[in-house]
C-alpha cells in the first residue's frame, strides 16, 4: 500500500463531521434526536436476557435482535460477531455515511473503539460447552475487548491505525480524546472514535452485587435517587482535522475544543466526596479549550443516579462553576447507563444540543439534593449554546471531560 501523507497545519482544530448511534431510544441519530425531544425513555423491564433479577431491575435494551442486526449488516448467521460488535458496526456505518466517507486511501484514518463488556454476552452463554462444542468454541476468540474493534476495522477497511480503550465508563470519552490528540499532533487525518457495549448477565450480576442498581426508573441528581439503570448501545463520531474537513467541503457539526482526563485514585468503584478527579478533568478541559467556566452553556453530566456519583459530580461542578451553574442535565434516564459507550452516546447528544440550540431534559427529577441543591433542566429548553461540556467518569476514579464547541 502506498504511504499516505498526513496534513499537519498550524491550527489543526478537530472537527466532528459525522455521527452514528444505536441505543434504547432509537437506531439512528434522527431516531435518538426525536426521542430526546419527546421525553422518551427506553428503560423497561429486561426482556432479552434470562436472569433471576428480571423482576427487580429495569434496563435500556436496544430493540433490534442479533439476527436483525446480522441481516442489516449482511453478515451470515454462522459468524462469531458478538452483540457488542454488531452494535458498534451499526453505529460506525451510520457515522461514515453521515460524513460521506466511502474510502480510506487518500487520508490516514484510524479507528479508536472502546468497550468494557467485550464479547461476554456470547462467552457467558457458551462457557459450559467449550470443551465439547465446536459451535461454542468459535466465540472464545471474540471474548477480548479488542475483537470487536478489529472486526469493525476489517469490515469497513481501516488498516492505518486501530486501538481499543477500556477504562470503564470513561472509555468512549477517552477514545474521543485520543483521537483528537492524534489529529492535533499530525499523526492521523481522520479518526472514527466511540464505544460499544451490550448487556450481559455478568454485568447485571456485578452491578447487582455492588448494590447500585435501581428497581425503578433512575432519577439523576434527585434527592431520592436509588441507583442506576444499565443500558446497551453504541455511538461513534468521525473526527477530522479542520484543514481536511474544509478541503473536502465537509459539513462541520461541531469542534472538539477541550478534553482532559484525571484520576483521583480514591476507590475502586466510588468517587471521592470532594469530586477531585472530576474537578481536575473539568478544569483542565476548560484550559485546553481556552474558555472560562462562564462560557459553558450546557453540561451533559455523567449523572448515573447513584448516591455516590451524583453527589460527587455535583460537588465538583460547584467547585468549578461556583454559583453560576450552567444549564445541566443527565440523559442516562433516557438510555440507561451504557458503560463504555456512554461517553460517545452523550457526545452525540452534546453535538445535537449545539446543532439544535437545545438543552435536553433530565427525566424523573423531583427534588433537589440537600447537600448541593443542584437543579437540572427538566423541560426542553431552547437557548443559545456555543460550548457544551460532557462528563464521563469510570471506576477507579478515571474521570474524563470533553468540550464541544460550535465554532
Amino acid at each position: 500500500m502506498q504511504d499516505k501523507k498526513t496534513y499537519k497545519t498550524t491550527s489543526n482544530r478537530v472537527a466532528v463531521t459525522g455521527m452514528g448511534i444505536i441505543s434504547a431510544i432509537g437506531n439512528s441519530v434522527e431516531d435518538n434526536k426525536a426521542a430526546l425531544f419527546s421525553y422518551k425513555s427506553g428503560i423497561k423491564p429486561i426482556s432479552k436476557i434470562l436472569t433471576i433479577h428480571a423482576s427487580q431491575i429495569q434496563v435500556g435494551e436496544v430493540s433490534s435482535s442479533n439476527n436483525t442486526l446480522l441481516t442489516q449488516l449482511e453478515l451470515t448467521p454462522d459468524t462469531n460477531f458478538t452483540r457488542t460488535a454488531l452494535l458498534g458496526l451499526t453505529a460506525v456505518k451510520e457515522a461514515l455515511n453521515n460524513a460521506k466517507i466511502i474510502e480510506f486511501d487518500t487520508y490516514k484514518t484510524g479507528l479508536i473503539s472502546s468497550t468494557t463488556v467485550g464479547g461476554m454476552d456470547k462467552t457467558e452463554q457458551h462457557l459450559k460447552q467449550y470443551k465439547t462444542s465446536l459451535k461454542s468454541q468459535k466465540y472464545i476468540s471474540s471474548h477480548h475487548a479488542g475483537d470487536s474493534t478489529q472486526k469493525i476495522a476489517n469490515y469497513i477497511g481501516i488498516n492505518d491505525f486501530t486501538t481499543t480503550i477500556s477504562t470503564a465508563c470513561s472509555s468512549a470519552a477517552n477514545a474521543i480524546m485520543l483521537g483528537a490528540r492524534l489529529i492535533k499532533s499530525g499523526k492521523l487525518d481522520r479518526v472514527i472514535v466511540g464505544g460499544t457495549d451490550a448487556l450481559s448477565k455478568f454485568t447485571i450480576n456485578g452491578f447487582k452485587t455492588l448494590m447500585i442498581l435501581s428497581d425503578q426508573l433512575c432519577q439523576p441528581f434527585d434527592d431520592n435517587r436509588k441507583g442506576l439503570n444499565l443500558g446497551e448501545g453504541a455511538a461513534y463520531l468521525v473526527l477530522e482535522s479542520e484543514f481536511i474537513a474544509k478541503k473536502e467541503k465537509q459539513s462541520i457539526l461541531a469542534y472538539v475544543s477541550g478534553y482532559a482526563n484525571a484520576n483521583d485514585a480514591f476507590h475502586q468503584t466510588a468517587s471521592s466526596e470532594n469530586g477531585q478527579g472530576a474537578y481536575l478533568a473539568m478544569q483542565k478541559a476548560l484550559r485546553i479549550a481556552k474558555i472560562k467556566p462562564e462560557q459553558i452553556d450546557y453540561i451533559n453530566a455523567h449523572g448515573t443516579a447513584t448516591p455516590n456519583n451524583d453527589l460527587s459530580e455535583s460537588v465538583a461542578i460547584k467547585r468549578v462553576f461556583g454559583d453560576q451553574i450552567p444549564n445541566l442535565s443527565s440523559t442516562k434516564a433516557n438510555t440507561g447507563h451504557t458503560l463504555a459507550a456512554s461517553g460517545a452516546i452523550e457526545a452525540v447528544f452534546s453535538v445535537l444540543a449545539l446543532q439544535e440550540q437545545t438543552v435536553f431534559p433530565n427525566l424523573n427529577f423531583k427534588s433537589k439534593m440537600k447537600e448541593t441543591m443542584l437543579t437540572p433542566i427538566t423541560k426542553i429548553k431552547k437557548t443559545e449554546i456555543k460550548h457544551v461540556l460532557s462528563n464521563s467518569f469510570g471506576f477507579g476514579g478515571n474521570c474524563s471531560t470533553i468540550i464541544f464547541s460550535k465554532k
